[in-house]
């Protein structure tokens, strides 16, 4: 049976930017970012001096003089975000959302009514164009993994359908950062062994690539590099794990930089677990050094916690391990948290004060139900009167944060 490139991979083109020059006209051609301290998205315009997310603002603006900084609508982005995705559900049932502006979607059971999968991608693009005003790219091919490079590829504002002839040939001619799972710490590596492009990857002898990466990762792109992808839309994804990060710049690996960083991690995860009535039983943290090299610690705890206080003091505990195992690294540039082993909330044991040294920790103990009652409080008052109405001392004192917990809260939806 002939294969077909039926898989469809959408991204809004620099989505927050594009939504700000949507919403004003005058920005428009402008080179222009959202944040302040810190970017959080920049337009293309922006882009074209060197602006990139992640860059501190003063940096942004030595870059690009005439840059214009917005504080940033998020209840529009997550209006026309949802908004976009439709437009891929008026056409098909099949529709896996990955993110606030992006979506695969697969069409192949859909062509009798809407034409070929090019035909559709291009009423898509239509369609978000005119009843949106919005940018998006779309990329079309046989697998998940190629739609996405294909969309990438596309880029600004462009259709690129990949034909499975001549799939390995697009493929094998690109720069190997495109690829899924090659951020700047294996795309240096790969360039020391000489692979810049995905065709170098793939013509590397058999098992060469796990002693670099090790053998998950080895394994992974040298089957994506032939365009090996299994995997099928999932409609329903079930998150199997709630995180999130902060990017802190260049700063000393040091209590009072962690603590109060982690701290504020801790209540935004804490809190989204709580939302959805879910637990978890392994905690992980992990730490980037300022030369991107990253570390990652996790511990699994004896019942499945979701206490904002317990679980800071668990992170900590893992960085502060971390650290100590690297006593050559001075700075930290990223700290994140994750909780994993999700489970539904289910009716706490009580424990008996038995004097057991992590007994604060321990959910069903008196400290323990004690600090789930002062969580709920929290959440109670922040659904009333909105996120900053209160908070944790440690986390909203100490912690100095240039990125709104609104984009965050949009970047992070993953429950």
């Amino acid at each position: 049976m002939e294969a077909i490139a039926t898989i469809l991979h959408a991204d809004l083109d620099a989505f927050y930017a594009s939504v700000e020059q949507l919403l004003d006209p005058s920005l428009r051609g402008r080179p222009i970012a959202v944040g302040g301290g810190v970017v959080l998205a920049a337009s293309y315009e922006a882009k074209a001096f060197g602006v990139r997310s992640g860059m501190p603002g003063r940096r942004a603006r030595e870059l690009c003089p005439q840059l214009t900084f917005v504080s940033g609508h998020f209840k529009e982005y997550q209006r026309l975000g949802d908004a976009a995705i439709q437009v891929l559900g008026d056409f098909t049932p099949l529709v896996e959302r990955i993110s606030i502006d992006e979506a695969f979607a697969d069409v192949a059971g859909c062509t009798h009514l809407f034409g070929p999968p090019a035909e559709i991608a291009k009423a898509i693009r239509h369609r978000v164009r005119t009843e949106l005003g919005l940018p998006i790219s779309i990329g079309v091919a046989r697998t998940k993994h190629l739609a996405k490079i294909a969309s990438q590829v596309a880029k600004p504002d462009g259709l690129v359908v990949v034909d499975p002839e001549t799939e390995l040939d697009f493929l094998h001619d690109l720069p190997v950062e495109l690829m899924w799972g090659v951020g700047p710490v294996t795309k240096a590596r790969l360039a020391d062994i000489g692979v810049l492009t995905i065709g170098q990857l793939a013509r590397r002898p058999r098992g060469s690539l796990e002693p670099l990466l090790g053998h998950a990762a080895g394994q992974k792109l040298a089957a994506l590099a032939w365009n090996r992808d299994p995997r099928e839309i999932k409609t329903h994804r079930r998150a199997r794990s709630a995180g999130a990060q902060s990017a802190i710049g260049k700063k000393p690996a040091e209590e009072r930089v962690f603590r109060p960083t982690l701290r504020h991690l801790a209540d935004r995860v804490g809190s989204r677990l709580r939302a959805k009535s879910r637990l978890g039983r392994t905690v992980s943290v992990r730490v980037r050094f300022a030369d991107l090299r990253s570390v990652t610690r996790s511990a699994t705890l004896p019942a499945p916690i979701s206490a904002t206080a317990i679980l800071a003091e668990i992170a900590e505990d893992l960085v502060r391990g971390a650290l100590a195992n690297h006593p050559d690294q001075q700075s930290i540039s990223l700290l994140a948290i994750s909780v994993s082993n999700l489970e539904k909330h289910s009716v706490v044991q009580l424990e008996l004060p038995l004097g057991l040294e992590d007994e604060e920790r321990r959910p069903g103990s008196k400290k323990g139900m004690a600090r789930w009652v002062v969580d709920r409080a929290v959440d109670t008052i922040r659904g009333r009167f909105g996120w900053e109405a209160v908070g944790y001392g440690s986390a909203a004192l100490e912690a100095s944060r240039s990125v709104p917990d609104e984009f965050r809260e949009l970047a992070e939806k993953d429950l």
